[in-house]
């Protein structure tokens, strides 16, 4: 009987925008401050996107770290995803556009929405895409550039986001030699109106989201933070059951940087040493579906996981959505 293969990270990669706005320009901008923000959200710098710059540039440049990382030729990816809610268009997908820039003429490519929890969705296709024998080599980006959709007047929306992206590719292997372990993906559509950009689509044309405000990101903050508690603790814990990991077994905790009183509390939950945990969430403020691919890069370029450990990566966003895989490098 022929054994499932396992999904393999190959390499990584990460495209952060030069421009900062640190919690100072914030100040000058809306009724804020440095130490509200920091209590309340952990962050100092996010990083804006130039004008100029288009979604699919940093997801191609990320795409492209990640195939070099990988020593992958991106003719050789069959499967593009790209986890995004700012993409360059309403159609064609922002895949489209990457897969022009970076030559992946052998890839379908798509785009799918899931907010902050996407690139783990987009883990978990591209897993599902292998272990089928549907894929062999895939590359999955998580992009946004929400400093375009945040009302700049609305203090409690403005100071979380940045812009960012980030990359993986997976291929076929062997269990013996590690990969996904597991993953679990939740929603909960009842409760999207906590956190959405109403304008955009067809429930809102454009004339209608200009006059009515509705082109920018809409949050209903305590809500959110009590829901993003729950659930991701509850992905956390239920995720090391399907990998049947001990929090021992666990070298690294990767979670969406959302916040980091969410952080605390999901790394409480799991009962997980602190030093155990990963925050960038102080350079980069939330970036969404990028925020999870960007640490996954930066622990693995500062050899903070290395070869053989085990990491559970957690996430919770808009939809609402939640996820966490368990992940043998």
């Amino acid at each position: 009987m022929l054994k499932q293969p396992s999904s393999l990270l190959l390499g990584t990669g990460a495209a952060i925008p030069p421009r900062t706005l640190t919690n100072a320009d914030l100040e000058k901008i809306v009724d804020t401050d440095d130490q509200w923000i920091r209590d309340r959200t952990g962050m100092k710098v996010r990083h804006i996107a130039d004008d100029d710059l288009l979604n699919s540039d940093l997801a191609s440049e990320a795409a492209l770290k990640a195939l070099e990382n990988a020593g992958v030729e991106a003719d050789e990816i069959d499967t593009l995803i790209v986890a995004t809610v700012t993409g360059d268009v309403t159609f064609p997908s922002t895949a489209c556009y990457v897969q022009s820039k970076i030559g992946a003429v052998n890839a379908a490519a798509f785009d799918i929405q899931a907010a902050c929890s996407g690139f783990l969705f987009g883990l978990t296709i591209g897993d599902s895409f292998i272990k089928s024998g549907k894929g062999k080599k895939i590359l999955v980006i998580g992009s946004e550039i929400l400093t375009r959709v945040v009302d700049w007047k609305d203090r409690s929306t403005c100071v979380l986001f940045g812009d960012a992206a980030g990359a993986a590719v997976l291929a076929s292997g062997t269990h013996e030699e590690g990969g996904i372990l597991g993953s679990f993906l939740k929603t909960d559509g009842r409760l999207a109106q906590l956190l959405w950009m109403p304008g955009g689509g067809t429930r809102y044309p454009a004339e209608v989201a200009l006059v009515e405000n509705l082109n920018n990101i809409k949050m209903k903050g305590q809500e959110v933070f009590k829901a993003a508690v729950t659930a991701m603790g509850d992905a956390a814990t239920h995720i090391m059951e399907v990998a049947n990991l001990s929090v021992e077994d666990v070298d690294l905790l990767i979670p969406h940087q959302a916040n980091k009183r969410i952080i605390d509390a999901t790394a409480r939950r799991m009962k997980i040493a602190p030093e155990k945990v990963y925050l960038n969430v102080q350079e980069y403020g939330n970036t969404s579906a990028a925020s999870i691919p960007v640490a996954l890069d930066e622990v693995r370029r500062k050899g903070i996981l290395k070869a053989g450990d085990t990491c559970v990566m957690v996430s919770f966003g808009g939809g609402f959505t939640w996820g966490s895989i368990a992940l043998r490098v």
